[in-house]
């Protein structure tokens, strides 16, 4: 007789990232299918899938801030930014590439520390207007420190290169966005389930239990704004890269809160919720310009009128994910698994 499940005999197996062949054969499929895309494709859809990429590893970073470790964060936008122009500014230097990201991951990590301090005062709202201040004073910083970042004119960036082979098209980036993506996002879910990972969440559910079981809040709270700044600082690199040219209204808190709404949609505390928030906050305008595209041929009167509605669109699209999906796309995934896993035994 078969065993139906999964049945562990030991910790480790138990504790893996993907404990069965089920999942390690559609994760090897995914993989296949992601790195065949660019021979399938066509230019706008993989431009569409690097933005898609690069909003995922913010998005993942923001979440081991604010929906593992429980400290919320308005400014991870101004992160970004810092690590854009760092990562411009080194390039200038005539730097290698991977020199660059990483420099630029360790300015935004150092930036985050700095803003991060507060946290072992402040919390919940208190903690949330800290770091808005920390956005408008980058914001300042990247508008007005011309030397460094360049002002209101920008920066220009060339396309990256590793080893004379130059990621110049979007085919090309593709396949370098797709690798550092996938090296965040793995580097993610194993720090959730590291020592680390465990002190986060028992900051997050009550910080008093957790200070006196022997976690260090200053310091755990300060190492999960140094990781989440980190990876925002190698987001920003990846689209200084991709865009080659960076200005300081890209990292406006209007890309702050794309961030929080990704994860709020996607599902707070969840690698594979911050996956889904990115693809719905990124795919959301290009679908509302299609509609948009269509209701202009069938009804040009009635598209003047809907154009201006897009904007709505987003707040709208937010507030019903609160009221109705609190726990984001990711909860309708795993309803979605356990009805085929017990189907047709619904009860």
């Amino acid at each position: 007789m078969q065993k139906c499940g999964l049945f562990f005999t030991t910790y480790n197996s138990e504790d893996q990232l993907f404990p069965s062949t089920f999942q390690k054969t559609c994760l090897g499929l995914f993989m296949a299918a992601m790195l065949a895309a660019p021979c399938v494709l066509d230019f706008y859809y993989i431009s569409v899938m690097n933005l898609i990429m690069i909003a995922v590893i913010g998005a993942v970073s923001l979440n081991l801030l604010t929906g593992v470790c429980g400290q919320m964060s308005l400014g991870h936008g101004a992160f970004v930014g810092v690590g854009a122009y760092g990562c411009a500014f080194l390039a200038t230097k005539g730097l290698p590439f991977l020199f660059c990201l990483l420099g630029g991951g360790a300015m935004a990590a150092i930036a985050g520390m700095i803003f991060g301090i507060p946290s072992l005062r402040l919390k919940g709202i208190y903690l949330a207007i800290s770091t808005l201040a920390a956005q408008l004073i980058l914001e300042y910083v990247f508008l007005h420190w011309t030397s460094f970042t360049g002002g209101a004119n920008g920066m220009p960036v060339d396309s990256p290169e590793i080893f004379g082979f130059m990621f110049d098209t979007d085919e090309k980036m593709f396949y370098l966005i797709f690798a550092i993506t996938s090296v965040c996002v793995l580097g993610v879910s194993n720090i959730v389930r590291s020592r680390s990972g465990r002190a986060f969440v028992a900051i997050r559910d009550f910080y008093q239990s957790a200070e006196n079981v022997g976690v260090n809040l200053f310091q755990y709270k300060l190492q999960a704004f140094a990781t989440s700044s980190f990876m925002a600082g190698i987001a920003g690199g990846l689209w200084a890269y991709y865009t080659m040219y960076i200005t300081p209204e890209q990292f406006s808190i209007g890309l702050s809160i794309s961030y929080l709404a990704m994860i709020i949609i996607g599902g707070m505390g969840s690698v594979l919720g911050s996956i889904f928030g990115a693809i719905f906050i990124t795919l959301l305008p290009e679908v509302l310009n299609i509609a948009t595209s269509m209701l202009e041929t069938m009804a040009p009167e009635a598209s003047a009128m809907a154009a201006p509605l897009k904007e709505g669109v987003f707040g709208l699209t937010l507030v019903l994910f609160l009221i109705f999906e609190p726990e984001g796309l990711v909860r309708k995934w795993k309803l979605i698994k356990a009805y085929w896993k017990l189907y047709p035994f619904a009860y």
